[in-house]
């Protein structure tokens, strides 16, 4: 038995400008050294930001399956938030655990434990930098089945930076988070 085997085309996270043409480089299906069918579910709507999800899933012919994610940002970035570069590692203040940033656009980050979680976490979200320092985590899949999105956002300047947020999702609780840029 040849489990399937998929490869995406393309990046894992892409980033599209609201308006934007987008073209799905879809992913290479293969059962051994044969290319098999793939099905994929999800859309893309690019004129409205947001977070979509793109999920291709292949099966052998034994009946396996075998499955991978890509998450679309529609963004739209104003000139005072599109030069910001909120990139780094941030400690949440209660753990003490990390929280990375990294840019993928103009006002668009990929952010690796978001909640800071004291055992760490493997959740990576999107988060938006729409205009001047507001910061914000459209609704997207949080890897568990269920929906995560932030409030009460305050990103504030400086040396070192520091942002507050709430995590929404049913295992984050209701507390306000802290997170100062190392």
């Amino acid at each position: 038995t040849y489990f399937p085997v998929l490869t995406l085309n393309g990046e894992r996270y892409t980033t599209i400008a609201v308006g934007s043409a987008f073209t799905d480089p879809g992913i290479v299906a293969k059962e051994g050294s044969a290319d098999i069918m793939y099905t994929k579910t999800g859309s893309v709507n690019t004129n409205v930001p947001g977070v979509y999800t793109l999920t291709y899933t292949a099966v052998n012919k034994d009946g396996f399956p075998a499955s991978l994610v890509r998450t679309v940002a529609v963004y739209s970035t104003v000139a005072d938030a599109a030069a910001n570069d909120l990139s780094g590692t941030y400690l949440r203040t209660a753990t003490g655990q990390p929280s990375l940033w990294s840019k993928l656009a103009p006002g668009v980050y990929k952010v690796s434990n978001p909640g800071g979680a004291a055992t760490g976490s493997s959740i990576i979200v999107i988060v938006f930098n729409p205009s001047g320092n507001n910061i914000h985590m459209p609704s997207q899949p949080a890897g568990d089945g269920t929906d995560m999105t932030s409030s009460d956002e305050i990103f504030t300047p400086g040396s070192p930076a520091k942002y507050v947020w709430k995590i929404l999702n049913p295992g984050y609780g209701t507390a306000l988070r802290t997170f100062i840029k190392q």
